[in-house]
């Protein structure tokens, strides 16, 4: 609808543009990341208790516009769910231009568009201040107060009006935070597990092979010279270097290493490589029960509880790549 002859407009602070000017649309644009509702209805709640004002309201931005969402103080549902567009009315001169404004009667205004006077007027508000929620240089939403009088609101009504949108902001701000930092998480925890590198599947099947020739050699001087090689093969890094081992951990922090006997460690080579009891009974020419006791003597030796955490535990030692 045309302006009427303009009445005194109170821009809350010094502006940085005219009210003519072209409106920063990008600015308006930032949806909200969730929905802040209950943090919106708490500070409009709270403004209103401080700034002795009758009606004060307010909503989220999303998808690029106001949505109305949060009242308290009105008498009826004219604004509920009103979507106010950048540049569009009060609401939409604070989301374009980032910061507050005021008008000391709505209607006759002629610094704003008129977009919205049918739901206002049915309200019967005529004075309104409007504050952005401003986040990280965005536009998150917009609180309002508003009295029914044709007279300025005053500098403590939009100075609450203005606390309670910094403090919002703030709380929306640690809420971002928080849930960026859960979203991470939850990313890395479904994430799968990086596939071992062939390489080091290579070597453990070359060291669970050796191991298990070892134990089938009859000549005592060669078998131990044999489980010695292997024990020089897992202090070897894969750049040859001596104490580079592959199974690495507490061994080179100093920590006490559990002494396995030759058995027990081919037994927790061969698991290592997933076998089942069975399996590694039927490489080692053993019986699947004294593959079992050694297993077990093997875990109570490195406090283990079950057969992956001892393979766990003697990689850690040093004692299995």
């Amino acid at each position: 609808m045309p302006s009427t002859p303009a009445t005194r407009s109170t821009p809350v602070t010094p502006a940085t543009s005219s009210p003519g000017s072209a409106p920063a649309l990008s600015a308006a644009r930032s949806p909200a990341r969730s929905d802040h509702a209950d943090a919106f209805r708490h500070a409009i709640r709270l403004a209103r208790r401080r700034a002795g004002v009758r009606v004060v309201f307010g909503g989220q931005v999303e998808d690029g516009a106001l949505g109305l969402t949060e009242f308290a103080g009105t008498h009826g549902d004219a604004m509920v769910g009103l979507r106010v567009a950048p540049g569009r009315g009060l609401g939409g001169y604070v989301l374009a231009h980032q910061r507050p404004y005021a008008v000391n009667d709505y209607v006759p205004a002629a610094t704003i568009t008129h977009d919205y006077d049918s739901p206002v007027v049915r309200e019967g508000l005529r004075a309104i201040a409007a504050a952005p929620v401003s986040v990280q240089g965005g536009v998150r939403g917009v609180l309002y107060a508003a009295v029914k009088d044709a007279a300025p609101l005053g500098d403590r009504t939009t100075g609450v009006l203005m606390d309670a949108a910094r403090r919002l902001a703030g709380e929306i701000a640690v809420r971002d935070e928080v849930e960026r930092r859960v979203r991470r998480m939850e990313t890395a925890a479904q994430a799968p597990p990086p596939p071992p590198s062939p390489g080091t599947d290579a070597l453990r099947d070359l060291h669970a092979e050796l191991r298990g020739i070892a134990h089938e050699i009859e000549d005592t001087a060669l078998r131990d010279r044999l489980r010695h090689a292997c024990d020089r093969f897992l202090r070897v890094g894969a750049t040859g270097a001596p104490g580079a081992g592959t199974g690495g951990g507490d061994q080179s922090r100093g920590a006490p290493v559990p002494r396995l006997s030759p058995r027990e460690l081919d037994v927790l080579s061969y698991v290592a490589l997933g076998c089942t009891n069975a399996e590694a009974a039927r490489r080692l020419c053993l019986e699947a029960e004294t593959v079992k006791a050694y297993l077990r003597s093997a875990t109570r030796k490195l406090g283990a509880h079950g057969r992956h955490q001892a393979v766990a535990a003697a990689r850690r030692h040093g004692l299995l790549p």
